[in-house]
Parts: C-alpha cells; sequence; structure tokens
C-alpha cells in the first residue's frame, strides 16, 4: 500500500471534523441537549467512523475504490462499531457509566444512527471521488507526457534517417567526380556515426540532450558537409557556457542548418556562413540559425524542414515556443527559434 499523504488526511480529518459540528447543531436543534455534550459525542463517534472507513478503504484497496457492495459493508460495519465505542469514551469523559444506554444523547437514538450512515456514506463517496478524479487526472497528464515523448522520438527517427540519405547521396556524387574527397567524406561520416551513437547511448542513460551536445553534433555535421562543400562553407557556432547545460530536443536544429546549405549555400557559387547562436532573451532561451546564401521568397516546401521543426516544438512545448523564419532573395536566411526557460 503506498503512504498515505498527511496533507490528504489532515484535509480530510478537518472536513470530518466540520460535518460532526453539524451533525452536533442539527442534533441540539432536535434533542434539547447541551450544544458542548452533543458535540463531545458527535466528534468522538464521526472521527471513528471516519478512520474505521478510510483505513479500511485503503487496506482493502490502496489503489482507491474498492466497490459499492465492499464500500457499504464498511460504512455500516463503522458505524455500528464506532457509535458504541464513541459514546463510551464520551461517557467516560463526562464521568458517566460506559455502557449508558444514551437516554440522554441523543433521546432519538435510532435516528442518530441513520443520520451517521447517511454521513460516513456521503463522506466515503466524496473524499473518494476526489482521490479518483485526481488519480485519473494523473495518470492522463503521465500518459499525455509518454506520447509527447514518444513522438518525438519519432520525428528524432525520421531525421537521423533524412541526414544519412542525403550525406550518402553527397558522397556517391564525390566518388565519380573526386575520389580522394569522397574518402575523406566517407571518413568524416564514419566519425560523425561513431560519435551520434556514443551521444545517443549516453541520452539513454541519463535522459537529457543538452545545448552542448546538439551543438556537438551540429559541429560534426557541419565538419562533414565541409568536406564536400570545402572553402563555399563556413561556419560560426556561438554556445555560452551558461546555457550549455540547458535540455532541448534532440537534433532540434540540424533541419535549420540542412536547410542553410540546401536552399541557402548550395546554389550559391561562392557559398556562404551558417551562423548557429544560442541566447538568453527577454522570453526565453533563443537559438538563430542563419546564413549569407541565396535566400528565397518563401519557406521550402520539399524535404524535412520547417514543418517537422514547428512539430517537434508544439510536441515538447505546446503553446509556450514558437519559430519565426525570415528570407529574401539575395539577403540569406534567419530562423529564430524561442523556448521557454525554466524557472530558478
Amino acid at each position: 500500500m503506498p503512504p498515505l499523504n498527511p496533507v490528504t488526511i489532515a484535509r480530510r480529518a478537518v472536513a470530518a471534523v466540520v460535518l460532526n459540528t453539524v451533525i452536533a447543531l442539527a442534533i441540539t436543534v432536535v434533542s434539547g441537549e447541551s450544544f458542548a455534550v452533543n458535540l463531545l459525542y458527535s466528534q468522538f463517534i464521526g472521527l471513528l467512523i471516519w478512520g474505521l472507513i478510510d483505513g479500511g478503504r485503503f487496506a482493502l484497496h490502496p489503489g482507491g475504490w474498492p466497490g459499492a457492495r465492499t464500500m457499504t459493508a464498511l460504512v455500516i460495519g463503522a458505524v455500528l462499531v464506532a457509535y458504541p465505542l464513541g459514546s463510551a469514551i464520551a461517557n467516560a469523559l463526562l464521568g458517566r457509566p460506559l455502557l449508558i444506554g444514551l437516554n440522554n444523547f441523543p433521546r432519538a437514538t435510532l435516528g442518530f444512527v441513520l443520520m451517521s450512515l447517511s454521513a460516513g456514506g456521503f463522506g466515503a463517496y466524496y473524499f473518494t471521488s476526489r482521490e479518483l478524479l485526481a488519480r485519473a487526472r494523473l495518470a492522463g497528464e503521465e500518459a499525455q507526457r509518454q506520447a509527447s515523448e514518444a513522438r518525438l522520438k519519432l520525428l528524432e527517427s525520421q531525421l537521423e534517417p533524412h541526414m544519412l540519405f542525403n550525406t550518402l547521396a553527397n558522397l556517391r556524387a564525390l566518388i565519380g567526380t573526386d575520389p580522394e574527397r569522397a574518402v575523406a567524406m566517407l571518413d568524416r561520416l564514419n566519425d560523425f556515426l561513431r560519435a551520434t551513437l556514443k551521444a545517443s547511448r549516453n541520452e539513454a542513460t541519463s535522459g537529457r540532450h543538452t545545448l552542448s551536445d546538439e551543438f556537438a553534433r551540429l559541429r560534426d555535421y557541419l565538419e562533414l558537409m565541409a568536406v564536400r562543400m570545402g572553402p563555399r562553407l563556413r561556419y560560426t557556432l556561438e554556445l555560452p557556457e551558461a546555457l550549455s547545460r540547458q535540455s532541448v530536443p534532440p537534433l532540434l536544429l540540424q533541419p535549420l542548418v540542412e536547410n542553410s546549405i540546401r536552399h541557402g549555400l548550395e546554389p550559391s557559387v561562392g557559398g556562404g556562413e551558417i551562423r548557429v547562436i544560442a541566447r538568453q532573451g527577454a522570453s526565453g532561451l533563443e537559438l538563430e540559425v542563419s546564413d549569407t546564401g541565396v535566400g528565397c521568397e518563401a519557406e521550402p516546401a520539399a524535404g524535412f524542414g520547417l514543418s517537422q521543426v514547428r512539430e517537434r516544438l508544439a510536441t515538447a512545448y505546446p503553446g509556450q515556443a514558437r519559430l519565426l523564419w525570415h528570407s529574401a532573395p539575395g539577403a540569406g536566411t534567419r530562423a529564430l527559434l524561442t523556448l521557454p526557460l525554466p524557472t530558478p
């Protein structure tokens, strides 16, 4: 049985005390006995009923609701046990015989028992239903979190083969035109795959992917592309030390870098420069990928790119992240991601 939450127990105890007080007031109006005496009996009997019902429920079914028949039996049994026991305790405190027939409290003993049954049944249903709703809400949130993680993993598994196929296509083209560079590119690809595999294993162990990991993968990828493009590809990676441990989804920036190479630098005779910058902005963590390539008038529609990045942001940070993209012919392209930073 999982440990009980002290805060939850305290709240239930307070609610039981309040309900017992209301019952004592009702009995005072009906019986004519003093409120103080009625309150004493009501609290001892009511708290015993609550303790027996809740304790029995957790003992029989730690997960929550044990079933209508079991709860009915618990309520009836708790009232039948708590009524004479609580009365005996109150009698002892008042200096009365323990087994007094309760002629003075209340006069309508049967009515009080029925009232106790009703209150016990209502309290058991109320508290249990609240607990089950809370557990269902937590289970729903956990299921949603796991679904989001699975979707991120699916997108990541799609991104890695996409990059690999593009690289192999470029390698195939180099084999026929420049075998020496093809061999160098193959060596770089081997190093890149080794580093990616090692990083993936580390992520599986630690469960985290940091900006430092993301920038390390980008550097490996850009070095691989530099073998094919030579001096036509220049790049700058700027990651402040203060942000290096910030967690981000894996391969978040690589599709943007691939777009810069494919749509910006490759069509340019002189190539260009790619800059990837991380900084803390007024609205959160800002990740910028820009290039000095040919630019374009509209977002590239083909292949992996902006739509996948937006989908990953929506999955990892629902309603909290955004991607701004701007490009113009001859003026290069700039993509700016803004992510929430955790509250210190």
